[in-house]
């Protein structure tokens, strides 16, 4: 059975960034699962798998447009620390969620004042080309939950209590 939407995908991965300041795997680990043709995993990485079937290995760069997007300086913004939801100990680095008027949004804080920090709003990995090295295991049709959940169920998916 080969990958087309509507389809779960189950893989193995391996992610590095082209500046190898990350590596992700899921060597010795769960393989990963998504529903393909619903946004679960990056958009190039969606595209190259298109077409493919289980024992099928293959590598690809994803830029980041098609991947978490490039890095918007204007996402960096300072805010009051009294918008921040439970801040506990704040430190660069720390990912902290704050109140907005669109409602909750979660940064990374990339300084700390007495009264306002310095938040980037852009995701972690936005701006950064990635580099994936996939095995798939197994291909199945989707069902009629998962369709309507928009996401994969059971192992490697969404564990609904």
């Amino acid at each position: 059975m080969q990958i087309e939407n509507k389809k779960v995908v189950t893989f193995d991965y391996t992610l590095n960034d082209s500046d190898g300041g990350y590596s992700e795997t899921t060597e010795g680990k769960e393989p990963a699962a998504y529903l393909h043709g619903f946004g679960g995993i990056v958009r190039g990485l969606e595209r190259e798998m298109r077409g493919k079937q289980p024992g099928d290995e293959f590598s690809v760069t994803v830029p980041p447009e098609d991947a978490f997007g490039s890095h918007d300086p204007q996402a960096l913004r300072r805010v009051s620390v009294k918008h921040l939801i439970r801040p506990g100990k704040l430190a660069v680095g720390k990912l902290v969620a704050v109140n907005t008027k669109q409602g909750h949004a979660q940064g990374v804080v990339r300084k700390v004042g007495r009264f306002n920090v310095d938040v980037d709003f852009n995701h972690p990995m936005a701006g950064r080309t990635l580099i994936f090295d996939v095995k798939i295991v197994d291909v199945r049709d989707a069902t009629p939950e998962e369709l309507a959940h928009r996401h994969v169920h059971g192992a490697g998916g969404v564990e609904h209590g």
